[in-house]
Parts: structure tokens; sequence; C-alpha cells
């Protein structure tokens, strides 16, 4: 059963709520961007690029 929580609101709530939405999602992906950035330049400033590259495990 589907339950649509935004039939229920007047209108000027759900474009409220849609808005906040929207706003959140957009923070969001700033922050992802940023930290995507910051680790691609860690990575290309790291002192050892190859170091980590291969390991072994065993079980």
């Amino acid at each position: 059963m589907d339950f649509d929580v935004a039939a229920l609101m007047p209108n000027s709530q759900a474009q409220l709520m849609m808005n906040i939405n929207v706003a959140l999602l957009a923070k969001n992906l700033d922050t992802v961007e940023t930290l995507g950035a910051a680790t691609i330049q860690m990575m290309e400033q790291s002192v050892a690029p190859n170091l980590g590259s291969q390991f072994d495990m065993s079980v």
C-alpha cells in the first residue's frame, strides 16, 4: 500500500518540504564533491604512491 505524505499536507507545506529536501540534497552534494576533491589531492601528494597498491592476503 502506497502512502503519500505530501497528499495529506496542504500544498504550501508540501512545497516547503520539497524545497527543504532539495536544499539538503544540494548541501550533501557539495560536501561529497569537496571530500572527493580533498581525497584526490591527498592521493596526488602521497609520498609513496605505490605503497598499498598490492597486498598479500592469506585466510
